[in-house]
């Protein structure tokens, strides 16, 4: 889906800076824990202080109308631009030094990924809560105006034919397969 530049923001999340003490201290207790990862120690935290303060600069989530857009990275540098509709779950996650630090994870989840984990994670969210809870209510809005306007996520042409009722029969007849299999795998 193209970015559409007339698309009104939403929101315009902001990044507590408390989520680079966090990282910088998991850094520290993996360090820690390897044992030979202890020397290490003063190293991590020169070069994480500089690496977690432009990773945080470069973050960025808007919610729009119609998308949730992300921005992020430093090296390997990611951006995705995530259809509300297809938005199933926003999870938030907090551990113990998360719950210590008052920062929490959000975890965007589409149709498809859940099985395979979050399509996007994105920790320190300022007003974590505020924030899912405006993704989720522009998400039902928009799919409020979609079923107002008659759209369904799969459109079956009046008549009968076309792509999306082809496919629909397709199924249709498999599962009658499948169904006639187990009914005669039962007899036996």
């Amino acid at each position: 889906m193209a970015d559409n530049p007339q698309e009104k923001i939403l929101w315009e999340a902001k990044f507590d800076p408390k989520v680079r003490t966090y990282w910088l201290l998991s850094g520290v207790i993996i360090l820690t824990v390897t044992v030979a990862g202890i020397p290490l120690i003063p190293v991590w935290y020169f070069v994480g202080l500089a690496l977690t303060e432009r990773y945080l600069r470069r973050m960025r989530c808007t919610l729009k109308e119609r998308t949730l857009q992300v921005e992020k990275g430093i090296f390997n540098r990611v951006e995705k631009t995530v259809p509300l509709e297809k938005i199933t779950d926003l999870g938030l996650q907090q551990g113990p030094i998360m719950r210590y630090l008052g920062i929490e994870s959000l975890s965007v989840e589409t149709a498809g990924q859940s099985s395979q984990g979050a399509l996007l994670k994105l920790m320190g969210v300022v007003d974590t809560r505020s924030f899912r809870d405006a993704v989720l209510a522009q998400r039902d809005k928009m799919m409020a105006a979609k079923a107002e306007e008659g759209q369904t996520p799969l459109q079956v042409s009046p008549g009968g034919s076309g792509p999306s009722s082809d496919l629909l029969v397709e199924i249709r007849d498999a599962l009658h397969r499948i169904e006639g299999q187990i009914a005669q795998k039962d007899r036996t």
